[in-house]
């Protein structure tokens, strides 16, 4: 069974891309997905300092999610044409445990988010995660009614293709990545330089 963890980045009260971080989970639930959602408005991760690693027991908590996960849904607003502050800052604090996962994107934009979803990609290739080859880019006010219900069928199909590929293929990746550090000494794949 994958485990996916959403990570929301967004600090409004009624987010959107929560609201779709929400949606792609109980997709992937739906197919047999473990998951998780990690509200950082909700748990909100101290500035990062490469000095107090480790200090802060919120911290602490938001490690056990992150090591607990195979796959990942980042979402976050479009700000500026970068990711959250509050995204940033969650990045910040892990690498290592990014390895050998795949990541998919959700990105609340009025420009698509195509820039955005490309930082996100570079920063989780820097600690050598997957990405999927497309992410989600969206117009909360034009997809969401007033009551807050996706109302837009392009973005809901896209929703359930990147559950469904998130959950097929994270649990795919991962699961090769732990069979190569831990039972086949010799494969010449990356994941030996990550061996105990």
């Amino acid at each position: 069974m994958t485990k996916i963890l959403g990570v929301v980045g967004s600090l409004r009260s009624r987010s959107h891309t929560r609201k779709l971080v929400a949606l792609a989970l109980e997709e992937a639930a739906a197919i047999g997905a473990e998951t998780r959602l990690l509200n950082l408005e909700e748990t909100p991760l101290p500035m990062f300092n490469p000095e107090r690693r480790g200090a802060d027991p919120v911290e602490q908590q938001v490690r056990e999610l992150v090591v607990w996960a195979d796959a990942f849904i980042l979402g976050t607003p479009d700000y500026h044409g970068s990711m959250s502050g509050a995204m940033k800052n969650f990045l910040d604090f892990f690498w290592k445990e990014f390895t050998g996962k795949l990541f998919a994107y959700i990105v609340a934009s009025h420009e698509k988010g195509l820039t955005v979803q490309d930082q996100l990609r570079t920063a989780v290739r820097q600690c050598y995660g997957w990405s999927l080859p497309y992410g989600i880019g969206f117009n909360g006010d034009a997809v969401f009614d007033g009551n807050d219900e996706l109302i837009d069928e392009v973005v809901a199909e896209r929703v359930r293709m990147l559950a469904h590929d998130l959950t097929v293929y994270g649990g795919l990746i991962h699961g090769q990545f732990l069979r190569e550090i831990q039972n086949e000494p010799r494969a010449p794949g990356f994941a030996r330089n990550f061996r105990p």
